[in-house]
């Protein structure tokens, strides 16, 4: 894959990008979706989104007013299902759900230049819960990171593994995300190797990593990060990229409003 675009805002699928698997503490993951849900997700989902296109454009690119989930029946759990656990408060007004992909240069920025006061002041005060999925696009270690974080979530450290991912992030394709450092990762945050090492091995999340993946399709998204915030009243707004955080303050500020 190239390089980014100075200008760019997010890591974009190409036609030749789309690999697939080779083989609670703070929250609760949401159940696989069924054939005949996916199905109908499709032509609901396709129905919304020709309504509301995304501006291509490198700057602010977010749209509102996609249907509230209770005319969408069961696609919103396109947005729950095959996902992390919860942070921040069970109870907290607005949901934020992140689509990534841990080789993402942009994910990156976004979780080094926005997403901590994000933490700061809407996780930590209550106001905004946070739900990470999914969208392995760039290359084989993008899916062996994402099954680790789950691996790490049956030992109660998501967020933690996550975190420490980020943190030692190193570029695309590059080896930084081998399988013998994720178990590096899992050390570092003092995880069971062994229990560890089992779960990577039997690929126990193989499947939730590609269908989350397949719900990021579903949603029409085609590039890394992409948000979706879900207000108290369940209307959707979609932002596109790593945007700034004054895109999510202006946002958050108008849910907390309703």
């Amino acid at each position: 894959m190239e390089e980014p675009a100075s200008g760019n805002t997010d890591e974009t699928l190409s036609s030749k990008s789309s690999p697939t698997s080779k083989n609670e503490s703070r929250g609760l993951h949401g159940p696989s979706l069924g054939i005949g849900a996916g199905i109908a997700i499709v032509s609901i989902i396709s129905a919304f989104l020709a309504i509301n296109m995304i501006d291509s454009s490198p700057e602010l690119q977010f749209e509102e007013n996609i249907p509230k989930p209770d005319s969408l029946g069961e696609s919103m759990s396109v947005f729950t299902a095959n996902a992390s656990p919860y942070l921040g408060s069970n109870d907290a007004p607005i949901t934020l759900v992140e689509f990534g992909d841990y080789q993402c240069f942009f994910c990156n920025k976004f979780f080094h230049e926005t997403e901590s006061n994000i933490l700061k002041n809407y996780v930590e005060t209550g106001k905004v819960k946070i739900i990470f999925k999914d969208f392995t696009i760039i290359g084989p270690d993008s899916i062996a990171a994402a099954q680790a974080t789950h691996c790490a979530n049956d030992q109660g450290k998501f967020w933690e593994f996550h975190d420490e991912l980020y943190n030692n992030w190193g570029g695309e394709n590059n080896g930084w995300a081998s399988n013998e450092n994720l178990v590096k990762f899992a050390s570092n945050i003092g995880l069971d190797l062994g229990e560890f090492n089992q779960c990577m091995s039997d690929g126990k999340y193989e499947h939730l990593v590609a269908a989350s993946s397949a719900d990021a399709r579903n949603l029409g998204i085609t590039g890394t990060p992409a948000f979706f915030v879900i207000g108290p009243d369940n209307e959707i707004t979609r932002i596109s990229g790593a945007q700034p955080y004054d895109v999510f303050i202006n946002i958050f500020e108008k849910e907390l409003q309703k």
